[in-house]
């Protein structure tokens, strides 16, 4: 395959003119319409050839079929910013691509050249976009407009002056086709952290199938999956450095535990054995005072004879029964009863260690 070869595209309709090599595996071709399109060397197949040989004073190609052949006229900048690829559907576009580029003016001047700023669309869709940049909690539009398939769109030309507007920036996009049925894609908005330092380092900037020339890529979406990056503001950042106010510990009393006549009071009322009950469930109030309960007996299981009331009271019961399963279950070693009615009313229990 060489420059002039008359060439037909493999996975869709339609063919061209090759007009020049990018790499080892890209071809460039141009078709009918006057677009170049960059595609793999084993998608398209030779199907007519003219000899053509480059002109060692202009260093363009001529072919040496036609007499007095002039070289072919290179397109200018102008005309290579809308559209360098046709708007034609592909095997494989009806998965969303969309990928913001940069691109050097002057590779060789990294420092002060200007750069230029696109939006791809490798997709069979159409594509309505906004491209905005973020000024602390204020956005701006810096473009929007639509984008036919399988194109770019020129965004915008700025200076090395400008890139800290471009440090945080954001693209929305929604997709769609005219005129036909299409797969309803969801609309998107991402945000981008950008590394102005990568703007003044040549190696950032890499071989691509959407431009002749090395650019620095960023997907917006990648196979209908929108780019995911960490955004963080100032906010969040002090939110992650500043240690979190440890939770609020519950204040405890000291266990209201008393001895009379040779007996042990234990009062188990919630305001007895806590400060506050603040953000506690009945069920984290119930649990702790069975836990006094519990240790009460512990601490004196070597005491045999030793009598303890617990002091419940009447309330709904729901303590007092809690107590007595207790006392079934695990203590049955030990007597329980109804402490006295006139020491302490009906809202206690006396327990006997054995």
């Amino acid at each position: 395959m060489k420059v002039g070869d008359k060439v037909r595209f493999l996975s869709e309709v339609g063919g061209g003119k090759v007009t020049g090599f990018k790499g080892k595996n890209i071809v460039l071709v141009e078709d009918e319409d006057g677009f170049e399109i960059p595609t793999l060397i084993n998608e398209v197949v030779v199907v007519g050839s003219e000899d053509y040989q480059v002109n060692p004073k202009t260093n363009m190609p001529h072919s040496t079929t036609e007499k007095g052949a002039k070289p072919v006229a290179q397109k200018t900048d102008e005309e290579e910013r809308p559209i360098t690829y046709r708007p034609a559907e592909r095997k494989g576009g009806d998965l969303l691509n969309v990928v913001l580029a940069f691109l050097p003016e002057d590779s060789r001047m990294m420092t002060t050249t200007n750069f230029e700023a696109y939006l791809v669309n490798d997709s069979n869709y159409f594509i309505y976009y906004t491209y905005m940049s973020a000024e602390g909690n204020s956005w701006k539009i810096r473009n929007h407009g639509l984008i036919e398939p399988n194109t770019k769109s020129f965004l915008e030309e700025f200076a090395t002056s400008n890139l800290n507007e471009l440090e945080h920036i954001a693209v929305q996009v929604i997709a769609y086709k005219d005129t036909k049925g299409f797969t309803l894609k969801p609309a998107i908005s991402v945000e981008l952290r950008i590394n102005t330092v990568k703007f003044y380092k040549l190696h950032s900037f890499v071989d691509n199938i959407y431009f002749e020339d090395p650019a620095l890529l960023y997907d917006i979406v990648k196979d209908d999956v929108p780019s995911k990056q960490m955004v963080l503001n100032a906010e969040a950042i002090k939110e992650a450095l500043i240690p979190k106010k440890a939770p609020e510990k519950t204040i405890l009393k000291k266990q209201p535990q008393k001895t009379h006549n040779d007996i042990i009071e234990v009062d188990l009322h919630a305001n007895e054995l806590l400060e506050t009950t603040a953000g506690m469930s009945n069920g984290d109030i119930l649990n702790y005072q069975l836990d006094v309960f519990r240790k009460t007996l512990e601490e004196h299981k070597l005491h045999k004879g030793q009598r303890i009331v617990f002091i419940h009271g009447k309330g709904d019961g729901v303590l007092r029964k809690a107590i007595i399963q207790e006392l079934n279950y695990k203590y049955k070693t030990y007597k329980y009863q109804d402490a006295s009615f006139r020491e302490y009313g009906f809202g206690a229990t006396m327990v006997t260690i054995h």
